[in-house]
């Protein structure tokens, strides 16, 4: 199969079909195009991240111990749910402060579910710190944004080198920090 729209060639990869040139994307890369298309970059390459950076660690530890009753950990395809609650699709999340990458993140996982494997679910943003938890809907516009954030990774992933660095707010806490300033 020969197809040149990325989400027409992810869709095909995430079936199984027949294509010249597989295309994946994760959940994290989804993220990393809203935070940092440097950051999705790196991550494409495989390129690991520093695993002592406080706020990696912090976020592993919301990871291993949030909802440890309930957690799943499913992996389907080219995404990882953290868990199933009620049938919806919960993201955890140690923090509300990057809420447009979590929320972006999570409507991938609702977009590749209804679109790959038929399966209709909601979603919910949860920050177990902050006690917060957000619904999150796959609306005809988070369809367009998810589809249109997918042709733009593929944009950024397909660069012979990285974006060049932008000093952003949380730069300093990024786990790639060395990679830009250093």
């Amino acid at each position: 199969m020969t197809t040149t729209d990325p989400v027409d060639r992810l869709l095909a990869t995430a079936r199984g079909e027949p294509v010249d040139e597989p295309f994946r994307v994760t959940g994290v890369m989804m993220q990393y195009y809203y935070v940092c298309k440097r950051e999705l970059w790196f991550e494409s390459r495989n390129l690991e991240i520093d695993r002592e950076n406080p706020t990696v660690v912090r976020g592993t530890r919301v990871d291993d111990t949030a909802y440890s009753d309930k957690r799943e950990n499913l992996h389907l395809g080219m995404i990882s749910l953290d868990l199933l609650d009620d049938g919806r699709v919960v993201e955890v999340k140690p923090s509300s402060t990057l809420t447009e990458p979590a929320e972006m993140q999570l409507s991938y996982y609702l977009w590749y579910l209804d679109r790959v494997a038929d399966i209709q679910r909601d979603g919910v943003l949860a920050h177990p710190r902050e006690r917060k938890r957000e619904p999150v809907n796959l609306t005809d516009d988070r369809i367009e944004k998810v589809e249109t954030a997918i042709r733009g990774i593929h944009g950024v992933i397909e660069q012979p080198s990285p974006p060049p660095a932008e000093e952003k707010p949380f730069c300093d806490s990024c786990a790639y920090h060395d990679f830009c300033w250093c």
